[in-house]
C-alpha cells in the first residue's frame, strides 16, 4: 500500500505538488492522471525517496521507501525507458541491478523471458527502439518481485501487441495482490487498465476514487433515443429542461433527464420509442471535464 499525506514539494514559489493525500491499495490497478505539469513525476519521485518533500510524507507498506535497503524487493518502478546505460546489455544491465540488491542472478533470465527480452538479452540497449527500452524497464520493476510496482508511461512506444500484453500483466500483478500504480495520458487504456483512479492537476487531488464513480460523477447524464417522431419527442424533452443533441445514425443524445422521465413522457404523449439507453460517459470525457482548469496549456481554436 502506498499514502501520502499532505505531500507538498516546492520549486522556489512554484508548487510542483500542494498538500496531495492519497491511498494506493493493493490488489487492483491504479491510474495515476493528469494533465502535463500536473506533478505525477514528481509525486512518483517522492514516493521512491528519489525527490524529498518540502511537506507532508509518504509511506510504502508503512514505511519511508529511503528507509528500506536492497529496495528492488520492495518496489519496483519505471520512471523513464531512456534512463539506462546504451553501452550495456540488457542482461548486463540487469544483472548489475540484481548484484546491487543482493538478489539471485537467475531472476535475470526469468524477467527477460517474462517481458518478451530473452532472445535480445546480449544485445547492448543503444541499439532497443523505444518499446524495447520499456520492456527492459517492466523487467527492471520485476526483477525484486516486489508487492509494489509504480509505472511513469509504460505504454509509450509500445505496438499494439505491446499494449494488450503490459494490459495483460498490470491485471495478473494486481490479482497476485500487489499494488500498481501506473501513470498514463492514455485515457482509453486507463479505461480497459484501471480500477481506482487517482487524478491530480496542478498539484492538488483532484480525485480518488473508482473509475466508474469519477466517470458517474464527472459529466452529465445522457441518454441515447431512437423514436420515428423525433421532432415531437425532442420539443417535448426540451419544454422538461432537457438538452437534444441529433446524431448522425438517426438517434438522438438527451442530457438532463432520466432514462424513465423521458419513457414516461413519451408515453404519456403517445410517442414511439425504439431505444431508450443511458450512456456512461467515457474516461477521457470525465477526465477532461473535471481537468479543464488544471491544464497549464490550452490550444486555441485554429482560425
Amino acid at each position: 500500500m502506498i499514502e501520502a499525506t499532505e505531500l507538498t514539494k516546492n520549486y522556489g514559489r512554484v508548487s510542483a505538488v500542494d498538500r496531495l493525500s492519497f491511498t494506493v491499495r493493493p490488489g487492483v490497478v491504479t491510474g495515476f492522471l493528469g494533465p502535463n505539469g500536473a506533478g505525477k513525476t514528481t509525486t512518483l519521485r517522492m514516493v521512491l525517496g528519489l525527490n524529498r518533500p518540502t511537506s507532508g510524507s509518504v509511506t510504502v507498506d508503512g514505511r519511508p521507501f529511503g528507509s528500506r535497503p536492497r529496495g528492488l524487493r520492495h518496489v519496483g518502478a519505471l520512471l523513464d525507458a531512456h534512463d539506462v546505460h546504451g553501452g550495456r546489455s540488457a542482461r548486463a544491465h540487469l544483472t548489475a541491478l540484481a548484484v546491487g540488491n543482493g538478489l539471485p542472478r537467475d531472476r535475470v533470465a526469468v524477467v527477460l523471458a517474462q517481458v518478451g527480452l530473452a532472445n535480445a538479452a546480449g544485445r547492448r540497449i543503444g541499439g532497443f527502439s523505444l518499446g524495447m527500452k520499456q520492456r527492459l524497464g517492466i523487467a527492471a520493476a520485476l526483477l525484486g518481485d516486489p508487492p509494489v510496482l509504480l509505472f511513469d508511461e509504460p505504454l509509450n512506444g509500445l505496438d499494439p501487441e505491446g499494449v494488450l500484453w503490459v494490459r495483460g500483466l498490470f491485471g495478473q500483478l494486481a490479482a497476485q495482490g500487489r499494488t500498481v500504480l501506473v501513470s498514463s495520458h492514455l485515457m482509453r487504456e486507463m479505461e480497459q487498465t484501471a480500477e481506482d483512479l487517482v487524478v491530480v492537476g496542478r498539484g492538488r487531488l483532484i480525485a480518488a476514487e473508482g473509475l466508474r464513480e469519477f466517470a458517474a460523477r464527472s459529466t452529465p447524464l445522457r441518454v441515447g433515443v431512437r423514436t420515428p417522431d423525433a421532432d415531437v419527442l425532442s420539443e417535448l424533452l426540451v419544454r422538461a429542461g432537457a438538452t437534444v443533441r441529433a446524431e448522425g445514425d438517426g438517434s438522438s443524445t438527451v442530457t438532463g433527464l432520466a432514462a424513465e422521465r423521458i419513457g414516461e413522457l413519451a408515453f404519456a404523449h403517445g410517442v414511439r420509442l425504439y431505444e431508450l439507453t443511458p450512456r456512461s460517459a467515457s474516461l477521457e470525457e470525465a477526465f477532461l471535464h473535471l481537468t479543464a482548469d488544471s491544464v497549464e496549456h490550452s490550444a486555441g481554436a485554429v482560425r
